[in-house]
């Protein structure tokens, strides 16, 4: 077993010399754990940054197969810590054990997923266009340019993802790939859980040669050490998923910054469901059924689970209504995260019940503590919804609303009113998607990833997945946290024009010596150059 000792991991040393501490709790019971951890001191914080910023310059330069032997060593360190991690793990978040395994699963395959793209190689997206001196008027120069790692990355562990969103998640996985050097804030709510992934990274830098700093993991509260890191000079990058709230913060914290840094920050989407007319006289008890068991999966805390669902108000909608509330009504409570999110959730709920225009459709079953979420689910018209755009925020925990539209022009305006969310599904027949092809035209505007005839719980690992969206979903509507295309949030491109042969990386050599795919000239090739 491996001890929980509560300290900062900077580089390949742990650090307590902090006066303040705090401790883990059950969120299913309330009650603390035996585990107390103490908060990093401005200093610990500033040496785990140097410390990272001297890595780096060793480590971008480390080759591929370097990288990737460190990532697998990642893999099968977290695979060694067995079921401690999971108990631990199970103890700080209350998410059920095979689901806990599952997303250690998920982890490690992520690891593993980056580690295959980093032996292939081709991922640095190597472009040479070569010299032409003859041309007139001017000679052509030689250019060459590849993908290379920003520097010190700041990562946030998420509070509903403990293993594959936090410590060794997509991330920081990303940012490794890269060549950055990693800092990962841990959160407070799973810090045992942590340490061990936390520990379990260091042991395979020790074991892989790589330079002390390549990882550091930091304790203390998100809006005091979290903006300290992300406002210190040696940090490059920001990978964030939470709140809003606190996506805006570390945003506005980096705009105070001398040199801006990019800050990708996954934050709230409601991730609206449309079902089109045909599907619903087709389909709608199965999609009922699934639609229940998407908005309360995991108590609601996944951040594809979707808020609203939208469908124009006749007598197939009204059937659906009848088997969404009884579906609705068997699904079950169960415990939140924290005790503040329960707080949160329980609060909007308030609100809602409150605010006088909306219908209580349907209640779910109590949890099996008094720290459960009830699952809810609201109904309102689209006239209502259109004038109190405030219902179209992400409310975290297994509730959603129901809007029924007038008319199709009704649906078509509800999506024009949306923000930026991660994902839209829409149900349809091949008719409807025809008949409906307006909508999807403005969904593609408004969401990373649109689902067709499904539910947008369940985030594959996968190259092409796009896992981001406009704002407010993220910061950058450009870039995806989820899949191998996530390392482009912690490179730049770099140009080289006229330089020798012997001083050109090796992704950008005459000879192509790793045999990576390259444009050159203008075509896709893995032939050297004559």
């Amino acid at each position: 077993m491996i001890p929980i000792e509560g300290n900062q991991l900077i580089g390949f040393k742990e650090s307590g010399r902090g006066s303040e501490f705090f401790q883990s709790a059950n969120p299913a019971t309330g009650a603390p754990l035996p585990y107390h951890f103490a908060k990093a001191t401005a200093d610990e914080l500033h040496q785990a940054c140097e410390k990272a910023s001297e890595a780096f310059q060793q480590y971008r330069k480390a080759t591929g197969a370097t990288k990737a032997a460190f990532l697998e060593a990642i893999a099968v360190e977290i695979k060694s810590l067995g079921d401690q991690l999971i108990e631990i793990c199970n103890l700080e978040t209350a998410l059920p054990k095979p689901r806990l395994e599952g997303e250690r699963d998920r982890t490690v395959s992520q690891l593993l997923m980056f580690a295959g793209m980093l032996r292939e190689g081709s991922w640095i997206g190597a472009r040479i266009d070569t010299a032409n001196p003859m041309r007139t008027p001017l000679p052509k120069p030689d250019l060459r340019t590849m993908h290379l790692g920003l520097g010190p990355v700041a990562v946030f562990g998420a509070s509903n993802f403990p293993l594959a969103f936090s410590v060794a998640g997509g991330d920081t996985a990303a940012a490794f790939a890269a060549g950055c050097s990693v800092i990962v804030k841990a959160h407070e709510a799973h810090p045992a859980t942590s340490e061990l992934v936390g520990k379990a990274i260091v042991r395979a830098a020790k074991a892989t040669n790589m330079p002390d700093g390549i990882f550091s993991l930091l304790h203390g509260h998100g809006n005091i050490t979290g903006i300290q890191l992300v406002k210190n000079k040696h940090i490059k990058a920001v990978g964030f998923t939470g709140s809003f709230t606190a996506g805006k913060a570390l945003s506005e914290a980096v705009a105070q910054r001398d040199e801006p840094i990019p800050v990708y920050a996954e934050m709230g989407s409601i991730n609206p469901v449309f079902i089109l007319p045909r599907a619903m006289q087709a389909a709608s008890q199965k999609i009922a059924q699934g639609f229940a068991a998407s908005v309360t999966l995991g108590t609601g805390q996944f951040c594809t689970n979707p808020g609203l669902l939208v469908y124009e108000e006749n007598e197939p909608g009204r059937t659906f209504q009848k088997y969404l509330t009884t579906e609705f009504g068997n699904t079950s409570g169960g415990p939140m995260l924290t005790a503040n999110i329960l707080r949160s959730y329980t609060n909007a709920i308030t609100r809602h019940i409150t605010q006088g225009e909306l219908e209580v459709l349907a209640r779910g079953k109590d949890g099996p503590t008094q720290n459960c979420a009830l699952p809810i689910l609201f109904k309102t018209t689209g006239a209502v919804f259109a004038q109190h755009p405030a219902l179209a925020e992400e409310v975290f925990g297994p509730t959603s609303m129901i809007v029924s539209a007038a008319s199709r022009n009704e649906v078509l305006s509800i999506a024009r009113t949306l923000s930026g969310h991660l994902t839209a599904t829409v149900h349809g027949t091949d008719e409807d998607l025809d008949a409906y092809r307006e909508l999807l035209d403005i969904l593609e505007q408004k969401v990373g990833r649109v689902v067709i005839n499904g539910f947008p719980t369940g985030v594959e690992v996968s190259h092409a997945m796009v896992h981001g969206g406009p704002y407010p979903a993220t910061t950058d509507g450009r870039s995806t946290s989820v899949g191998t295309a996530s390392i482009f949030r912690f490179t730049r491109a770099v140009c080289y024009q006229n330089m020798p042969q012997g001083h050109l990386p090796a992704e950008l050599q005459d000879n192509n010596p790793l045999g990576i795919w390259r444009l050159l000239n203008g075509e896709q090739t893995r032939e050297s150059i004559k």
